[in-house]
């Protein structure tokens, strides 16, 4: 990207901090804006027209969010919410489109970051629509440490109700299983922190389900 056109991008911008539980944008609401995530953990919602809430994805900065508005609609599909205190640059959407209009390369490049992003969402339908509670659960706790907290032992700022929405299942499942993957050894609980002990078991858990 041109200099100048970086210019254009870095004027629209204003750089803001959210609160843990804050929404960052709404489903449902004008999408003004393309963000950037410096610092901080997200949670990506679905609400139904039940009411009830599912987590897509959870990521970890720096990541671009919301790249799915450039392609999809004018409305936000999801709502972004902050998992702790976050630092996020909120873009101006018809400023970076008209910018990234010229610069073909970043399209792509855009795309594939957005795509790579989802994917796990993907791969968390398919284990949904295959697995019991107990490989759901397994699946949300490798993903989370693989590709978000990125350590073996962490201080979750996911609530155990936030796995059962990520997992699709009941609050009551994610505290029994657990405490069933305590008792085997999988895992240790201290407070909110999660250390993982047998990864091999874990992804046979989350493979078998």
């Amino acid at each position: 990207m041109k200099e100048d056109d970086f210019e254009v991008i870095r004027k629209s911008s204003i750089q803001l901090k959210f609160s843990k539980g804050e929404v960052v944008y709404k489903q449902g609401g004008k999408a003004q804006s393309l963000m950037f995530l410096h610092r901080g953990i997200v949670k990506f919602c679905y609400q139904y027209e039940t009411g009830q809430n599912y987590i897509m994805t959870v990521v970890g900065g720096p990541k671009l969010l919301g790249g799915a508005n450039l392609f999809f609609r004018e409305t936000n599909i999801f709502s972004i919410t902050a998992l702790e205190d976050c630092d996020i640059c909120l873009i101006d959407l018809p400023a970076f489109i008209q910018v990234a209009m010229g610069n073909p390369g970043y399209i792509l490049a855009l795309c594939e970051k957005t795509l790579t992003m989802f994917q796990h969402s993907i791969f968390n339908f398919i284990s949904l629509a295959h697995n019991q509670v107990n490989g759901r659960i397994a699946n949300v706790l490798l993903y989370l440490w693989e590709h978000v907290y990125k350590e073996s032992g962490y201080d979750f700022t996911i609530s155990r109700k936030e796995i059962a929405e990520f997992a699709a299942c009941s609050h009551e499942n994610v505290i029994t299983t657990l405490s069933r993957f305590k008792k085997d050894g999988i895992i240790e609980l201290e407070g909110k922190k999660i250390i993982i002990k047998d990864f091999e078991g874990l992804n046979i858990i989350s493979k078998r389900g």
